[in-house]
């Protein structure tokens, strides 16, 4: 029997990325902070959930703050210095997200822009909640 030998691959050399887009994506459920180079490639994706806050905790503004600023934190890793903020979704962790971006330090926010489809018309609404 011949032997078969594994070949190693070079990893892919970290990206040093000056400009970057984060997409924060607030749900009623979770808030989830991605950001991207200008091509749209993924570096960083963190969630409140990957942050270690579990059920409903999740869904906390506390909770974005610090989801965004754990990506922040590893998104200095590729050497983002600048960045486009992009947000979507009506949940609770819309603003506490930007601030948690802003006050990790070391980015300039150049432009913030809410792309939240609003319907015209569209599917009828989620029922109202009795508590």
């Amino acid at each position: 029997m011949t032997k078969t030998t594994k070949t190693k691959t070079a990893r892919s050399k970290r990206k040093n990325v000056e400009r970057a887009h984060v997409y924060v994506r607030a749900s009623f459920n979770n808030t989830i902070v991605t950001i991207a180079d200008e091509n749209g490639d993924v570096l960083v994706q963190n969630s409140a959930g990957s942050s270690g806050f579990k059920g409903t905790r999740k869904s906390t503004p506390y909770a974005a703050q610090v989801a965004a600023g754990g990506a922040i934190k590893k998104a200095l890793n590729f050497g983002v210095k600048k960045v486009d903020v992009y947000i979507k979704g009506l949940g609770s962790g819309r603003e506490q997200a930007l601030r948690g971006l802003q006050s990790e330090g070391g980015l300039e926010i150049l432009s913030i822009t809410d792309v939240t489809p609003v319907p015209h018309g569209g599917c009828r609404p989620k029922k109202m909640r009795r508590i």
